[in-house]
């Protein structure tokens, strides 16, 4: 039997290798060029079929990017490349589709709300002038809102934190699963249902009158299951680590949530308020059947009408003059910057207070 040991086969006795193991791209233009070139033809269709509709348009367009993009793709790259991109056109468009509506929207409003929006509208009430006639402001309105948004966090966020640190925390058993039920079952009420449970109970039956305080209970009832959802999901990231060391040092649990829990996941816990406080800022069907409006400004909001900005905005356009128009875009354009404006600081507070990374 013969010991010997055959030589490893070198790189150059094997079959030659190709040429290049490159696949072709499409240079980086490419998509943009192709929906350039998709925009172009699809205004031509609309154009020669009679299209009126500028969506109609774009919807040709959009059709013939992705179509060419997967056959350029499929022709150049190969089918597996295709997919991919064919997978990254569908998704751009799906974004166009959601944003295009959004802008539309922020600019009609700012269009629209910029002809009477200054400081002698924000500084103003609309007293005793006729809705019909121009003039007047939204200086009641605000302060309408921020009091019953401001009272309805008063009475949210406690209550919110607290049962979020219950279910995290202590929840075990019926109660726990009860009350998981119940805040699952009040992320789903329409706000008319809210608005006409505290008319039933505060105004109907213990014979309080309409009042800022009363909407705030409403948009309360609102808010607290957005705060639980989004405090106990922050409270879940929160490591087990970091409790159990808390603990083996002899710390109380209590303290151990006050000290470490909370702390660490402080900016979560913020940002998922103000995101609850932005959800609500906007509501009107509680307002309408529990503040009632007023047109003069009333700075207690436990005592008579009062005033709200989404309230002002759907009483001027209802009014259906040209003055109460402007006016009503007007008060659209403040309320969307006062939820933009709560968007930025929750983002802000949560960039603030994260984890730093990296050394």
């Amino acid at each position: 039997m013969s010991n010997t040991v055959t030589p490893p086969r070198r790189v150059s006795d094997s079959a030659p290798l190709p040429v290049s193991l490159k696949q072709p791209r499409l240079p980086r233009w490419a998509p943009a060029g192709l929906a350039a070139a998709a925009i172009a033809v699809g205004c031509g269709i609309g154009l020669a079929a009679g299209l009126e509709s500028r969506i109609q348009w774009g919807l040709i367009a959009a059709l013939l990017f992705i179509l060419g993009t997967f056959a350029t793709a499929t022709a150049v790259e190969g089918a597996r490349q295709a997919k991919d991109r064919l997978a990254t056109s569908l998704v751009w468009i799906c974004f166009l589709l959601a944003v295009v509506p959004l802008a539309s929207l922020i600019w009609e409003t700012v269009a629209r709300g910029i002809k009477v929006l200054d400081g002698y509208f924000l500084s103003h009430s609309m007293g005793t002038l006729p809705d019909a006639l121009p003039g007047g402001g939204i200086y009641h309105a605000i302060i309408g809102t921020l009091q019953q948004v401001g009272l309805a966090a008063l009475i949210a966020a406690p209550v919110g934190l607290l049962t979020a640190i219950y279910l995290v925390e202590y929840g075990r058993g019926k109660l726990a699963k009860a009350v998981t039920f119940f805040v699952d079952v009040m992320t789903g009420i329409p706000s008319i249902v809210a608005g006409l449970f505290i008319l039933s109970v505060w105004i109907l039956i213990l014979g309080f009158g309409p009042s800022g305080f009363a909407g705030a209970m409403a948009l309360a009832i609102l808010m607290m299951p957005v705060v639980v959802r989004s405090t106990e999901e922050m409270l879940k990231l929160v490591p087990n680590e970091l409790r159990e060391a808390s603990l083996a040092l002899g710390v109380p649990k209590w303290r151990t949530i006050l000290k470490v829990v909370l702390p660490t996941s402080i900016g979560g816990i913020t940002t998922g308020v103000m995101l609850a406080v932005a959800r609500i800022t906007g509501e009107t069907a509680p307002v309408l059947l529990l503040v009632w409006g007023a047109k003069t400004i009333n700075n207690n909001p436990f005592e008579g009408a009062q005033q709200s900005l989404p309230l002002y905005v759907f009483q001027q356009w209802q009014q259906g003059s040209d003055a109460s128009y402007d006016r009503a875009w007007a008060a659209a354009l403040v309320l969307i910057a006062f939820v933009m404006i709560l968007n930025l600081v929750a983002r802000g507070i949560a960039r603030w207070k994260a984890p730093k990374t990296g050394r």
